[in-house]
């Protein structure tokens, strides 16, 4: 099932995952019937899973992850963030994880621990993504981060990681996408894009990065271009204003704001619009695109037609 996932991303096919958030709480049923009411799964190659995304508590996304595969038979991307793991728990939870057969990866750092709904939370934080990206690449190579042979080998994991979509330097932002496919990265699934320039330059930056990289796996490695469908005008200006490594255009903003006066149907009506030609430009630009939708399954379904 991974083999012919990662194959279909090396390649020249439609290539559509979807995020999907485990609930604040102890069943993942209802995120499973929301999938299944939106048609959604014979759509998309696979999906992801997200873990305590803005350090807020949810369900495992490891176990929330097999639990998606097991039901959908289809793979899943695992998030692992290194704020809340050091490398003893990370190496322990791909082990158990490669037995479920979960096994790709999306190495994170994670949001800060401050932005937590827990009291007191201290992030643990051993180092940066790169650090779970190391312990992949020896994993694969049959050893523990200590080097100790393994017994048995775990199968092949398959390590994505993330960038930011915009930067006003973007050779920095090559730069730490280099460093990520030196550490081993398949894939790199960017921030949300917006823009079709913009789409066009990360393509551009990749393939030199591609190049610059001292990994022979990097020779292979996919950009995935994120999507955040944007259906109201609040959403575009907080995004544009205050996440970090994002830019909407000033035309969408605009074009929101006017919707936005005249209606939240109409507000839902344009963004939807708006959201469904970026999709369809990133999807004949690129064909590899990654939807975020915090659990609309109905959107992403709407969207991919």
């Amino acid at each position: 099932m991974f083999e012919a996932f990662c194959n279909n991303l090396c390649h020249e096919k439609p290539f559509i995952t979807v995020e999907v958030n485990p609930p604040h709480g102890a069943s993942l049923d209802p995120v499973i019937d929301a999938i299944k009411k939106s048609n959604l799964v014979e759509k998309v190659s696979g999906f992801s899973c997200t873990d305590n995304p803005l350090a807020k508590l949810k369900m495992s996304g490891v176990l929330s992850a097999i639990k998606l595969q097991q039901t959908f038979g289809k793979p899943v991307i695992a998030t692992m963030s290194m704020r809340d793991k050091n490398k003893l728990s990370l190496q322990s939870s791909l082990l158990g994880a490669n037995d479920f057969d979960l096994r790709c990866i999306l190495a994170l750092t994670g949001d800060p621990a401050k932005l937590s709904d827990q009291p007191e939370v201290k992030g643990v934080v051993e180092r940066d993504s790169t650090l779970l990206l190391s312990i992949i690449y020896h994993l694969n190579n049959g050893v523990d981060y200590s080097n100790k042979p393994l017994n048995p080998a775990p199968k092949p994991i398959y390590p994505f990681a993330v960038s930011n979509s915009y930067a006003k330097d973007m050779k920095r932002l090559q730069k730490k996408i280099v460093k990520k496919l030196d550490y081993g990265a398949r894939a790199i699934i960017t921030q949300p894009v917006y823009d079709l320039e913009n789409a066009k330059e990360l393509l551009e930056i990749f393939e030199e990065a591609k190049e610059m990289s001292i990994r022979d796996t990097a020779k292979e490695a996919q950009l995935v271009l994120g999507q955040f469908p944007l259906v109201a005008a609040r959403t575009a200006n907080f995004i544009d204003d205050k996440v970090p490594g994002i830019s909407v255009p000033k035309a969408i903003i605009d074009e929101m704001n006017l919707a936005a006066m005249d209606g939240v149907e109409r507000e839902k009506e344009v963004g939807f619009a708006l959201s469904k030609r970026i999709f369809d430009e990133m999807m004949e630009l690129h064909g590899k695109v990654h939807l975020m939708t915090h659990n609309r399954f109905d959107l992403c379904s709407e969207l991919i037609g």
